[in-house]
């Protein structure tokens, strides 16, 4: 059995634990909030540009413009990994990176060549050795991401399209649910497609009419289809960053109560432990007073 010193000791630790678990819950939940006001203003717009976009397939073909050309056979594909810059938010890198590494293994023999760009340090330092990589977007912090960061992301993937030789671009990022909840999904952002947001269910695209573009409609989508791209990567972003703080404030809420359980154990083990000092000194006493 331990001394009391020893238990006052793991005690004292694992208060100054709990109030800083409990300080990163809050810190956490503060900006968990600013995060779901962004992604969810960002949700109602993409809902939007969903609807744009469907409105407009019926009347572009793929050769108007080079981000919409779908390529004959699909020889290289770019996978962007979004994982946090920092631990102590549970499975939340954990859970994405096992998801990528099982949609890699399972496709090793379709011929396809794969390799892999960051937004996160997480996912990069995991895959930096094992998986060939085309960029890791490190100037980019993963916790509060900012209209310029989607549009400097954008432009090296849409550059890595066109130049690079790959056929197809996809994202790869957790979908904020709830704070409890961050499911992985795969979005293509190249060649851009009408997106599917699984969050509310789509309403159904209206009917196939006429468009009347001014200015004339490659022009229209010189202007429209960059600003599509950029948000698409904007909106995986800030569902990235909401994921990361509810996944946080989670784990540091587990942590808090598990400080609390161990240390409740803890006082009940040291008051036993000067329970039994007691009834051992008060043996000795008695044995001594009879020995007189």
């Amino acid at each position: 059995m331990q001394s009391i010193k020893d238990y006052n000791r793991k005690i004292s630790s694992l208060k100054n634990t709990s109030k800083i678990t409990k300080t990163m819950k809050m810190v956490s939940a503060s900006k968990l909030r600013k995060a779901q006001d962004s992604q969810r203003q960002a949700r109602d717009f993409a809902h939007e540009v969903n609807q744009l976009i469907h409105r407009l397939a019926e009347h572009v073909e793929s050769d108007m413009h080079p981000l919409l050309e779908n390529r004959d056979e699909v020889k290289r594909v770019l996978l962007v990994l979004f994982t946090s810059d920092k631990g102590l938010c549970g499975g939340f890198n954990n859970n994405i990176i096992r998801y990528a590494e099982t949609y890699l293994d399972a496709r090793r023999e379709d011929g396809v060549e794969y390799e892999l760009a960051f937004v996160g340090r997480r996912g990069y330092l995991h895959f930096r050795n094992r998986e060939p990589v085309m960029k890791h977007f490190d100037e980019i912090t993963s916790a509060s991401p900012e209209a310029r960061d989607a549009t400097r992301v954008t432009r090296r993937l849409e550059k890595a399209f066109l130049e690079g030789g790959y056929d197809k671009v996809m994202l790869l990022c957790n979908q904020f649910v709830s704070p409890l909840v961050q499911k992985p999904e795969w979005r293509q952002l190249l060649p851009l497609e009408p997106p599917d947001l699984p969050e509310e269910p789509l309403e159904a695209p209206p009917p196939a009419t006429d468009i009347l573009a001014e200015p004339e409609m490659s022009k229209l989508l010189e202007f429209l289809v960059p600003r599509l791209v950029t948000f698409k990567v904007f909106y995986a972003l800030l569902e990235n960053a909401a994921g990361e703080h509810g996944a946080r404030m989670t784990a540091m809420d587990n942590a808090t109560t598990n400080a609390q359980n161990l240390i409740d154990e803890n006082i009940l083990l040291r008051n036993r432990a000067r329970q039994a000092a007691i009834t051992t000194e008060l043996i000795e006493i008695i044995s001594g007073a009879e020995a007189l």
